[in-house]
């Protein structure tokens, strides 16, 4: 189990995305050997204070940006290992910093680390980005076998050159 954390506010907050990036596979819970990775995954509500959502334009994921008086929903995610965060570095691409944030549930605060929109502000709508509008409307086209968006490519490549460990580097085997 990998001992790293991290907040997610976009399309990050659903499995199957998060699976895809770090397993190479949206069905990862359903294949016998990575369903003992994502059964290491923990899963949970939680908010951030004083930043917020928006809408990147042209694009159907969102942004974050320090915004104090703000909060953002998003979820907790526990039992990420290095080579998850590699392949979610990736995802996030030159758009965003992985910086250290606080978040805060019913019953606590916990330090961990969020993805923050740093391509600038002009890149940015003012319409806060909705999760349940893209889920009804956007989300269908990434979970997409057929997927003609270049959304997954580095991350593929990535896992490809080395050597598709289905483990995502946990050593993790499947007995015969």
């Amino acid at each position: 189990m990998g001992d790293r954390t991290a907040f997610f506010y976009g399309t990050l907050m659903i499995p199957k995305i998060l699976y895809r990036v770090c397993y190479n596979d949206e069905n990862a819970d359903q294949d016998p050997v990575k369903k003992l990775l994502t059964s290491q995954l923990t899963i949970r509500p939680a908010i951030l204070r004083d930043f917020c959502r928006h809408r990147v334009r042209g694009v159907d994921y969102p942004g974050i940006i320090p915004q104090e008086g703000h909060t953002v929903q998003g979820t907790f995610v526990t039992g990420l290992s290095d080579a998850d965060i590699s392949h979610l570095d990736m995802y996030e691409g030159s758009e965003y910093t992985r910086m250290h944030v606080k978040v805060e549930f019913p019953d606590g605060q916990r330090d961990t680390e969020t993805y923050v929109y740093t391509a600038g502000d002009e890149c940015l709508e003012k319409r806060e980005w909705d999760f349940e509008e893209f889920c009804r409307e956007k989300l269908h086209r990434w979970l997409d076998d057929s997927d003609d968006s270049d959304e997954y490519r580095e991350v593929d490549e990535a896992v490809a050159l080395s050597g598709n460990d289905p483990t995502g580097g946990r050593g993790v085997r499947k007995d015969s």
